[in-house]
């Protein structure tokens, strides 16, 4: 029995959860993230957390490392190696508009520069079938320029590959010999799924940012090493699982989501102890919030994900598995600012971890989310990270000043007003997660985590008319909790179309048993026991004469004629419910066959909050006026949530603090603690 220990970076603070298997008992902590170096932020809790590295047993890490180097295009001198004839479809993209009369949009401008990208001859076809030969003097001439240019790292996309790997393997092993010490990433080995030019925009994204992530996790498994650390090291991966150093340091593009998932794992878990399958997580750290729909207790993974992608902007596409998360920037951190018409924004620049909103005192000046909450009364200035970091509320009235001054109004209505708009950013969040899904918010309860969301939560429940808000034991570090409570999982997908009446059901058992025993491989490099692995299986298939898909659970065992025409009869029922019909004499298509492979890991046990004599009072820290927006200014009483006791009960207005986060509960509402120690806000609605 060890300590299990999970890390996360943010935009402004890195957080740490540790649990201490023998005893259960969980410890927190938390730093300011260091963007100069990230490791050193996880260092810091390390050692702020008093932990011994040799007692570890089990350790997972969460990093923006990934989006940040794309989104700040900080990665690798890139080239791309792909076939005659498609060097451009990267340029030419989808042809997306997403403003069809705006004559000045532009398409995304391609990671790799139209000289560093590389034609050689070679051709199969859409079965796999060889149409022509690979050309390998072309490939030693590609690998000239990519020597004369100094290349970093090399993607090979060579078109079909997802169904015959054999040209792109052969290219492989030439560029592997005649470039060392260069990345490289083989579309293949990160997706066999069609739709080429996505398909080709993730290689490269994947080799962009190949040696920048490789020399972090190095780097930090160096440091941790140092320290005295011995079992394996993990990293969150985008699709809800965890992964070992060495495979994340191979295909670093699975961890482009990396931290924000834990959240939405954290709530499916803390929803099931307390018999809510049907959630929605609401994570607000320093520079973003997340929020995530969770349906019987199942997160959502979608392929079709984007960086960057606006009503406005295409994005680039990255077509690996990724929780669905919609996040925007609206933060803590998040500046307010006023535009070149007069009208107040909010976000997405973030002040970050350094110097941070103006109330930090480091330097920053520019007015933040968390400026606006210091000035409304919802932070205490001198409780704020348990008391670790003063805040000064005259810099927060000074840095919202000029948008006082602007609008004409006071500085605690300026605050109300980045308030507000913050808020209105969140609610269009939430909204786009459900009601443009489909989904009714009013029929699902409202998870809220990270520093800032049990402070906003209550609000914009309140909007959406959601009865109930949770906010777990330590909100301010839940994401490094769900990952705690995370398996290793791996996700295969296969591109093969065939009408299911003409299919053979033993062609499908070779498929799925092909992408099983790849699982297993991998999963024994990571060390895990085979009575440990568990395989889910699906499949994307559509009616003839569709483009798009619907996903369909698949059984498991060998296939069947039997076992195919249930798969058709679910695919029926799920086309119906998705698009409100069904066509029972057309014809039907496999098009993807998905398999998640799951090792799973023992889990820590939300423990029952013991019970303690006495009721509220005994938490009871003072009052102090908050402003609640439109139901105005109130005298609130102020609470010390560590002393609040299972079965205890608060009545709003009121403001209940911890180490790093404060949950504000409106005048109206009701807030109970329940068996496990959530806060269980009831908005009234």
């Amino acid at each position: 029995m060890g300590v299990r220990v999970a890390t996360d970076i943010g935009g402004t603070f890195t957080d740490l959860v540790y649990l201490h298997e023998e005893t259960g008992r969980v410890g927190l902590a938390k730093a300011s993230t260091t963007p100069a170096n990230f490791a050193q932020g996880v260092i810091d809790t390390i050692t702020k957390a008093g932990l011994d590295l040799g007692e570890v047993s089990y350790f997972v890490h969460g990093t923006t490392i990934v989006i940040n180097a794309l989104t700040e295009r900080k990665g690798c001198r890139t080239a791309l190696i792909t076939t005659k004839g498609m060097r451009d479809v990267l340029e030419i993209t989808r042809a997306n508009r997403p403003e069809i009369y705006n004559f000045r949009y532009r398409k995304p401008e391609p990671f790799v520069p139209r000289y560093l990208r590389l034609e050689v001859e070679e051709r199969l076809n859409a079965r796999g079938e060889v149409i022509k030969e690979l050309n390998e003097e072309d490939v030693y001439r590609a690998v000239e320029v990519c020597r004369r240019e100094n290349v970093e790292a090399v993607a090979v996309c060579f078109i079909h590959s997802y169904a015959n790997p054999e040209h792109e393997k052969r290219a492989g092993e030439i560029i592997a010999r005649e470039l060392p010490g260069v990345a490289l990433t083989l579309s293949h080995e990160i997706i066999k799924e069609w739709r080429e030019y996505e398909r080709t925009n993730t290689t490269v994204l994947n080799a962009y940012v190949q040696p920048v992530a490789g020399r972090y996790l190095s780097s930090l498994e160096g440091r941790l090493k140092e320290m005295g650390i011995k079992c394996d090291l993990h990293v969150m991966q985008s699709n809800g699982g965890t992964a070992t150093f060495d495979f994340a340091k191979k295909t670093p593009i699975h961890l482009v989501e990396s931290g924000p998932v834990g959240g939405v794992i954290g709530g499916v878990v803390v929803g099931r102890a307390i018999g809510e399958e049907n959630i929605i997580t609401l994570d607000i750290g320093g520079t973003t919030a997340k929020t995530s729909l969770v349906e019987k207790a199942e997160y959502k993974v979608t392929t079709d994900y984007h960086i960057e992608k606006t009503p406005y902007w295409a994005g680039y596409p990255i077509k690996v598995p990724v929780v669905d998360i919609i996040e925007i920037g609206a933060g803590g951190g998040s500046i307010a600012w006023i535009d070149n018409t007069g009208v107040l924004r909010v976000g997405p620049q973030s002040a970050g971890a350094s110097p941070g909103p103006a109330c930090y005192g480091a330097g920053g000046t520019q007015p933040t989310v968390t400026d606006a909450n210091v000035v409304a009364g919802r932070i205490n200035p001198a409780y704020f990270l348990g008391g670790e970091l003063k805040l000064d509320a005259e810099r927060a009235k000074e840095a919202l000043r000029p948008i006082a001054a602007h609008f004409r109004i006071s500085v605690e209505e300026a605050a109300l007003g980045v308030i507000r708009l913050a808020n209105a950013n969140m609610i269009n969040a939430l909204k786009l997660i459900s009601v443009r899904r489909g989904y009714d918010p009013r029929e699902f309860t409202l998870i809220a985590c990270g520093g800032g969301g049990s402070m906003h939560a209550a609000a914009l429940a309140r909007e959406l008319q959601i009865k109930k808000v949770v906010v777990p034991v330590g909100p301010g570090h839940f994401s490094a909790f769900g990952m705690l409570v995370t398996d290793l999982r791996h996700d295969f997908i296969q591109t093969e179309i065939v009408r299911t009446d003409q299919v053979d059901p033993e062609h499908l058992n070779a498929i799925y048993g092909a992408m099983e025993e790849e699982a297993r491989e991998i999963f024994a490099g990571e060390r895990i026991a085979p009575d440990r692995i568990v395989f889910v299986r699906a499949a994307d298939m559509r009616y003839l004469g569709q483009e798009h898909t619907v996903k369909v659970p698949v059984p498991g065992g060998r296939f069947t004629p039997e076992t195919v025409r249930a798969v058709e009869e679910k695919f029926h029922e799920l086309h119906e419910m998705h698009y409100t019909f069904r066509l029972p004499d057309s014809k039907i298509e496999f098009v993807n066959y998905q398999l998640t492979a799951f090792g799973t890991v023992e889990k820590p046990r939300i423990a029952e909050l013991a019970a303690v004599a006495g009721g509220p009072e005994r938490a009871l820290k003072g009052e102090r006026e908050v402003d609640y927006d439109e139901q105005g200014r109130h005298v609130s009483k102020i609470y010390e949530r560590d002393l609040l006791g299972p079965g205890m009960a608060v009545e709003g207005p009121a403001v209940i603090e911890e180490h790093a986060a404060s949950t504000v509960v409106y005048p109206g509402q009701r807030m109970v603690v329940d068996r496990f120690g959530n806060l269980v806000i009831y908005t009234g609605v």
